[in-house]
C-alpha cells in the first residue's frame, strides 16, 4: 500500500488569482461603507466580490456566520 505524501505550496508565490480565491468559500470580509448616505457594512467574499450590505456590523457578522463562514473585518 502506497501512501500519498501531501502537496506542499508556497504560499509566497501564489498569483493575485490563487491569493484571492484561497478561503473563497470559508471566509467573508466585513467593512464600513456609505451608501447614497447611508453608512453600513459591506459583506464580500474572500476575492472581493460584494455580497450583501447590513445597517451594523453585528448584522453583517451573524449573517456571515449563519452561512457557515468566517467572519473578517477590513479596516
Amino acid at each position: 500500500m502506497q501512501v500519498n505524501e501531501p502537496t506542499v505550496i508556497d504560499v509566497r508565490h501564489l498569483s493575485e488569482q490563487q491569493l484571492a480565491a484561497l478561503g473563497m468559500t470559508r471566509i467573508a470580509y466585513v467593512k464600513p461603507v456609505v451608501i447614497d448616505g447611508v453608512p453600513g457594512f459591506a459583506i464580500h467574499a474572500a476575492d472581493g466580490t460584494p455580497m450583501a450590505v447590513a445597517e451594523d456590523r453585528d448584522v453583517a457578522v451573524a449573517a456571515i456566520v449563519q452561512h457557515e463562514m468566517h467572519p473578517l473585518s477590513v479596516h
